[in-house]
């Protein structure tokens, strides 16, 4: 168990030391693993294992308030298809989003994970699904730039609203697997909000769709089963996940974040590669396992869907939530 807690305390280390030097929001688990192989090859004495843990102790897991705003309240969250996605892989993804905010799944469930988001200053954050718009003749090409991003979240509605550009499989999009979604916001007084995530089933899915997939680095332990079927859209709802939950509790580079404001640890990036209790590098978690399928998940969402989702920094306690 000491070894264990080490190798945890090695891996939050590096993560934060990663904060500094990456600008992304959902940051692939992988990059994080090279790091964590790195440090147990090199093999440290117990007397330095039990320094650094010991300096990791005194540095506990603070997500600061910075006194800007939120996005509280009722929130659309308008989809912007980009590239060609089947009527299957949308249903998962818009599933997912209407499970954010419904009551009727069994325990646990996805809208009890977003639950999370109210212990944030503030008050609950719901989230419905608004207008979709569909860009199936890649009106930007498929190489996309940061600058094509923000392009295609203007197209939908700024009002109360968090505009996400889900992009296909086949498309490029500048520092994809190096980061897996990134949020944002743009400038001025009708600024709005917005996300970005990636298909990476063909691309990256070593670093982006991890549990789902073998990692590129770390431990090679066996890929969990996905529960929708789809190992990229699977990974693109831990990542939708991840930025969304980013987007309500620090749209404006001033609410919750640890570290510089380019490049924060977030309300679920602070807890990255975590999906269940017991979790250390390499490994997802215990969750929970659909007898039939063998799929692994943790949430409960409505269709009778079931999803993995990351663990969330939770306020109240200042450590990392799961589900199971």
């Amino acid at each position: 168990r000491e070894e264990t807690i080490s190798l945890y305390n090695i891996f939050r280390a590096l993560t934060l030391i990663m904060a500094s030097i990456h600008r992304s929001t959902t940051w692939s688990p992988s990059l994080l693993l090279l790091f964590c192989v790195f440090a147990v090859a090199v093999e440290p004495s117990v007397a330095t294992t039990r320094k650094l843990t010991a300096l990791v102790q005194q540095q506990p897991l603070i997500l600061k308030y910075h006194n800007g705003a939120l996005l509280k309240g009722n929130i659309s969250v308008n989809l912007i298809w980009y590239g060609k996605f089947t009527p299957i892989q949308r249903s998962i993804i818009v599933d997912f989003l209407q499970s954010l905010n419904s009551n009727g799944a069994p325990p646990p469930s996805a809208a009890s994970w977003w639950r999370t988001t109210e212990k944030y200053k503030g008050g609950s954050s719901s989230l419905v699904v608004g207008n979709q718009i569909l860009d199936e003749n890649f009106s930007f090409g498929k190489s996309l730039k940061n600058s094509h991003l923000i392009a295609l979240a203007s197209k939908a509605s700024h009002v109360n609203s968090v505009n996400v550009v889900l992009t296909a499989k086949d498309v490029a999009v500048e520092g994809f697997c190096m980061r897996c979604g990134t949020h944002g916001s743009t400038r001025g007084k009708a600024r709005f909000a917005y996300a970005w995530v990636g298909n990476s089933e063909t691309q990256c899915p070593g670093q982006c769709a991890w549990p789902f997939h073998q990692p590129i680095y770390g431990p090679q332990t066996p890929p969990l089963v996905a529960p929708n079927g789809d190992v990229g859209v699977d990974g693109m709802i831990i990542n939708l996940a991840t930025v969304l939950a980013a987007t309500v509790t620090n749209p404006f580079k001033n609410g919750y974040f640890q570290g510089p404001p380019d490049a924060p640890l977030e309300a679920v990036s602070a807890c990255t590669g975590v999906f269940g209790s017991g979790a250390y590098p390499g490994y997802a978690g215990r969750v929970l396992v659909e007898k039939t399928t063998g799929a692994s998940y943790n949430a409960h969402g409505v269709n009778g869907r079931k999803y993995l989702v990351p663990a969330m920094w939770d306020p109240q306690t200042s450590a990392c939530s799961t589900l199971v």
